[in-house]
């Protein structure tokens, strides 16, 4: 039995990998659900979890790819490979609606760039203050800080090394977890109680898995208008990256 298993898993790698990271999400949705009283959304505990285990197949395996560097989960690299990424990113804009996307209003745009922007600038300088001063790095770090799919789009795009992808994507992970988490007991503070406030929230943190989490944890009701102005981050970020922002940044390097 045990044998039928292993060789089904081994000739379905890519099934396998699904399979895998649903049942990571059906633990982590457990684990809020019982252990947090759903205040931190599965998510979180499922970006850990994924986190925890790709160290765990790395100091397993003394390789670069984490549990993908065993022969039976070989087909989480494809899964996390550039075609998957970038077939989540076009799909994820896919479910944007036009008509909705026009209920954020200019607040919405303004709130889009200035989440863009800020996050990008903070991530350059904490970049620059650990001794970066390539402006490849700089920039890949910096799209890391906008979401953690920008970063590598970016870094791929302008030739980073896969270290600092790596450190990029990093940034941008470290970012959702702490959207998803801090939401919750900031809600009342920012007063994320209408889809209005919703909007402009997703336009100024960014992240969709971040604001989605976040936003669930605070009223469901509001996730829909923080993630439908969040999904353009990754877009946007992904076109900006690369041209204006790198521009920017080799312009003013020091």
């Amino acid at each position: 039995m045990l044998h039928m298993i292993e060789k089904a898993v081994a000739e379905n790698q890519l099934v396998s990998a699904f399979a895998v990271v649903g049942i990571i999400v059906w633990l982590s949705n457990q684990a809020s659900r019982y252990l947090t009283k759903g205040r931190v959304h599965g998510s979180a505990f499922a970006v850990l979890g994924g986190l925890a285990l790709a160290y765990w197949g790395g100091v397993l395996t003394g390789k670069t790819k984490g549990l993908a560097d065993l022969t039976m989960f070989s087909g989480l690299a494809l899964m996390g490979g550039a075609m998957m990424r970038d077939f989540c990113i076009v799909a994820t804009a896919s479910e944007v609606h036009v008509n909705e996307a026009k209920k954020a209003g200019i607040l919405g745009f303004v709130a889009l760039f200035l989440g863009t922007i800020i996050p990008f600038i903070v991530g350059v300088a904490v970049a620059r203050a650990f001794g970066y001063t390539d402006p490849v790095a700089l920039t890949t770090i910096g799209a890391g800080a906008v979401t953690y799919i920008v970063g590598p789009v970016t870094g791929a795009a302008i030739g980073a090394s896969s270290d600092v992808m790596a450190l990029s994507i990093a940034t941008g992970v470290v970012k959702a977890i702490m959207v998803m988490i801090f939401t919750p007991a900031l809600a009342g503070f920012m007063r994320l109680n209408n889809p209005q406030s919703a909007m402009v929230f997703g336009g100024l943190a960014g992240t969709v898995s971040g604001v989605s989490a976040g936003l669930a944890a605070t009223d469901r009701r509001l996730v829909p208008y923080g993630a439908l102005v969040a999904t353009f981050h990754t877009g946007l970020g992904c076109l900006m990256g690369p041209s204006v922002l790198y521009l920017a940044v080799k312009a003013i390097s020091w």
